[in-house]
């Protein structure tokens, strides 16, 4: 089953030269960097969750130079308008109408840096463009550019002047990645290459185009997902709803649980994953890996979790940990 054509060798080499090109930057960052492809691949949108200095915004920008794909990158503050981000419409006294002035949001990739320091308009102008692919200015709809990704990140450690991103909203992003400190050795080599004050930045090429990011969403569809492992996505979705179905003693700490568009996102994530290891069909592991990134940001917790300070990761942990593996 794991016969590779020569197309898909020569997206490998493009997938390839897009890791190295990220890692002239980035130094290690590995399973950020694959999931960020991953969302390519599957065109949709990432939060990512970290304190400040981890390079979260580093990487979006690196990632989105290595792309040959259009992109903006939007800092989200307090006085942010939607128009600011969208666009507007601005009469035109010559000719007695009305120009349309398109905003930052129309491109292929938006980096929206500390996004929930935004207030709710906003938010809700973004909601819009992340789910339905068009922006409304006036009375006009205009479509935004294929691909679109909105990659989001945001400080977990400052509370105040933020606005907390509505459930309806971060339900909108396949994955919500928590980036945290290097290991020992990876921060030695980011000494290294960047505590020089002559230090010149690296080129970053170019090295991937539209078509190929189609190709690679081409391929996922081909990649081969077999009915116990679709059934145990369901069962992992069900058992953050209904906990007690599986002997899980988590109903006084989730409030509600994963949403459809869980399971749709696990399913699509680990087609990507194994199209990125030159394999046709799902493994079991390739959904355990994936399930805390598309779950952690779709369970509600209860004020009694909250107060225990258990986190969604523990509770995740748990399902995996309870819910049978289909055997291969």
């Amino acid at each position: 089953m794991n016969t590779v054509n020569h197309s898909q060798i020569d997206l490998m080499a493009s997938i390839d030269k897009l890791r190295q090109e990220v890692a002239k930057v980035i130094v290690g960052q590995e399973t950020l960097v694959e999931r960020l492809i991953i969302a390519l691949m599957c065109q949709s949108h990432v939060l990512i969750e970290g304190i400040p200095g981890l390079a979260k915004t580093l990487t979006v920008n690196t990632m989105a130079q290595a792309l040959d794909l259009n992109f903006s990158r939007v800092q989200f503050t307090p006085d942010l308008l939607p128009g600011d981000l969208t666009g507007t419409q601005i009469y035109n006294p010559a000719t007695g109408q009305f120009d349309t002035q398109k905003g930052p949001i129309f491109a292929n990739i938006i980096l929206a840096d500390e996004i929930n320091r935004s207030p709710a308009k906003v938010q809700s102008a973004l909601l819009e463009a992340m789910q339905e692919k068009q922006v409304t200015l006036g009375k006009n709809i205009h479509a935004l550019p294929q691909p679109f990704l909105v990659l989001a990140t945001q400080n977990p450690i400052e509370q105040e002047g933020t606005y907390p991103l509505p459930e309806a909203q971060v339900d909108r992003f396949m994955f919500k990645l928590k980036v945290t400190y290097p290991s020992f050795d990876d921060e030695l080599e980011i000494l290294r290459r960047m505590s020089m004050p002559s230090q010149d930045k690296p080129t970053i090429n170019a090295v991937i185009t539209a078509e190929e990011l189609n190709l690679l969403s081409e391929k996922m569809a081909a990649v081969y997902l077999d009915a116990s492992l679709e059934k145990y996505i369901l069962h992992l979705v069900t058992a953050t709803r209904q906990p007690e179905l599986y002997d899980l003693p988590l109903s006084d700490m989730i409030r509600f649980g994963a949403s459809p568009r869980a399971t749709i996102n696990l399913a699509m994530a680990a087609r990507a994953i194994a199209v990125l290891q030159g394999r046709d069909h799902v493994q079991p592991d390739d959904i355990r890996s994936l399930a805390p990134d598309i779950l952690r940001h779709r369970i509600a917790l209860s004020y009694k979790a909250e107060a225990q300070n258990i986190s969604s990761d523990q509770l995740i942990e748990q399902i995996l940990a309870q819910v049978a593996i289909p055997h291969e």
